[in-house]
């Protein structure tokens, strides 16, 4: 008797223990998740940042891109700002780095932020217009069509395709390393400057342009094109749409892959910017 009702005792025991662990487990699921879906968009992040060659030669880590399941609840980044800017802004261009090309800094002063202008990248694989969105981030838009004007994006290679956790498309590098510049930096605009909190990603969605960077304020020539929606944190400088026939290409450029089957890197078929051009 005493034999069978040790055994009970234990038997109970063992399934209070069993109940025990379970609840542990479900209560502190979230958290795991949480922790997993912070390491994937940690990783992420890597995936569109640029080789920083500034004086200092620190070098931002070039890491791949992962695939989170978190996304569902990202909320799509607004593509205008909450607070529209003044007709005009001062810039700042200062010094950084060598110039992958030649090229002089763009003007500072009196800089349009009102309505948008079209530049249209030529490349090998179909063009890609892109609407560049003065009143968000003039500085940038600013900084890209001079750079498009002075012929520093022409016959460049695109040099990071990513097709796994974010869908983007890297380019504005003379190098085609993901390591030059054009010796020059600029300030993060939107929606870093308007962000609460920038840890949390949002969605930078399918046909949204943004700045590739070395840190927060490290802008350069290099920017990514979005060809499916992307969850990053709101550290990327937002600044204007891909059409659809530039969303035509891209989608045609995904479709070719990564050389050797990866995930991130060069393209599988090579993307060349023959020439940007600026609408009259």
């Amino acid at each position: 008797m005493s034999s069978n009702k040790e055994r009970r005792e234990q038997s109970l025991r063992a399934l209070e223990k069993e109940i025990k662990s379970r609840d542990r487990a479900e209560k502190t699921r979230p958290l795991g998740v949480a922790a997993a879906a912070a390491v994937a968009i940690a990783v992420i992040v890597g995936g569109i940042v640029y080789l920083n060659n500034q004086s200092n030669d620190n070098k931002a880590e070039n890491t791949a891109a992962a695939t989170t399941s978190a996304t569902a609840d990202y909320q799509p980044l607004a593509l205008t700002r909450s607070q529209p800017l003044g007709d005009t802004v001062t810039c700042s261009y200062p010094a950084s780095g060598t110039a992958a090309k030649a090229v002089d800094a763009p003007a500072t002063e009196n800089v349009s932020a009102t309505g948008t202008v079209t530049v249209t990248l030529q490349t090998n694989k179909g063009d890609i217009p892109m609407e560049l969105d003065r009143s968000v981030s003039p500085c940038t838009v600013n900084a890209v069509e001079h750079l498009a004007q002075a012929g520093y994006y022409d016959d460049t290679v695109c040099h990071r395709l990513t097709t796994q956790g974010i869908y983007v498309l890297q380019c504005g590098d003379p190098t085609g390393q993901g390591s030059g510049g054009p010796g020059f930096q600029f300030a993060n605009e939107y929606p870093t400057d308007e962000a609460t909190d920038t840890n949390t990603p949002v969605i930078y969605p399918r046909g949204s342009i943004a700045m590739a960077n070395a840190g927060q304020d490290t802008n350069g020539s290099q920017f990514f094109l979005n060809y499916q929606d992307s969850p990053l944190p709101p550290m990327y400088t937002y600044f204007g749409q891909i059409s659809d026939t530039g969303l035509a290409s891209l989608d045609s450029i995904a479709a070719a892959g990564v050389q050797d089957g990866g995930s991130d890197g060069a393209p599988a078929e090579e993307v060349r910017i023959t020439k940007a051009v600026v609408a009259s």
